[in-house]
């Protein structure tokens, strides 16, 4: 008889209210003298939950595939503007081949990828331009190569001194898009790392190094939170485990699958994701 996950619910239903009352916040409502409007949080909640649901269970799916135990998506409930630091697999057993290792790190990426472009798209739709005074003393965010083209698609031109004021389903959205870049930067067990050793072996290790120190100058130029996330990089650790065949070679559609990675990597990447307007 199969056990009931408590723990992986539980931490589910409590990263769906963080996410609700972070929504439910960012458009003004407050939830402690009105905790009924915490429903209103409900368009962002349940877009990033989507987003993060089906990047996870993308991993648990091709870990089942490619004979990998792996546990359950742990989701992360967190007392910030989004509600959650994310959610997670942990792997039980060895990654058997190189395939294996990309199929199994690239899968949450693409999938969460896809369903990021699709909230970001519909939710600019429902998106206003409003003057940047209106905006004073808000969180600016910063553009990706991507979300700057899907904003202009949409939307069109923003006037000067002017901005989009996004909706809750484009907000998730992006940060969805953010989540991706996070997750393919090539460093340690990250899924960019876990790509990274398949296609490079031990020269991973140097490849993380550098963009650790990278990071560490972005944090100095751009913004702080990127030396912090050098920080955890170091802490976590870059080192890679092997997989248990190395010897059999990655084929065409592995190759092709890692290159379509770096270019999600590279066109949904801020180098300064946060700013006080």
């Amino acid at each position: 008889m199969r056990k009931i996950p408590f723990v992986h619910i539980s931490l589910f239903i409590a990263t769906f209210f963080t996410t609700l009352a972070a929504g439910a916040l960012q458009i003004g409502v407050n939830i402690f003298k009105e905790p009924g409007r915490i429903i209103e949080g409900l368009p962002f909640s349940a877009t990033l939950m989507t987003i993060l649901l089906v990047h996870e269970f993308s991993h648990y799916i091709a870990s089942k595939k490619n004979n990998t135990e792996a546990t359950l998506p742990y989701f992360i409930p967190a007392p910030s503007l989004v509600g959650t630091f994310g959610a997670f697999i942990k792997m039980k057993s060895p990654i058997i081949t190189r395939k294996a290792l990309i199929d199994i790190g690239a899968s949450g990426p693409v999938a969460g990828f896809i369903v990021s472009v699709l909230a970001s798209i519909i939710g600019l739709s429902m998106s206003e331009i409003v003057h940047l005074q209106k905006a004073e003393g808000g969180i600016g965010l910063g553009d990706s190569l991507l979300f700057s083209f899907l904003s202009w698609a949409t939307i069109g031109v923003t006037p000067e001194e002017y901005d989009i004021l996004l909706h809750p389903v484009a907000f998730a959205g992006w940060i969805g898009l953010f989540i991706t870049s996070l997750n393919l930067l090539p460093i340690g067990q990250l899924d960019g790392g876990h790509i990274s050793f398949a296609v490079f072996g031990e020269r991973h290790r140097h490849i993380s190094l550098v963009l650790v120190f990278v990071l560490m100058l972005l944090g100095l130029f751009f913004w702080e939170g990127w030396a912090l996330w050098s920080i955890l990089m170091l802490i976590l650790g870059i080192k890679h485990p092997p997989v248990i065949y190395w010897e059999i070679p990655l084929d065409p559609k592995r190759s092709l699958i890692s290159a379509l990675c770096l270019v999600i990597f590279i066109i949904t990447f801020v180098p300064y994701p946060f700013k006080l307007l």
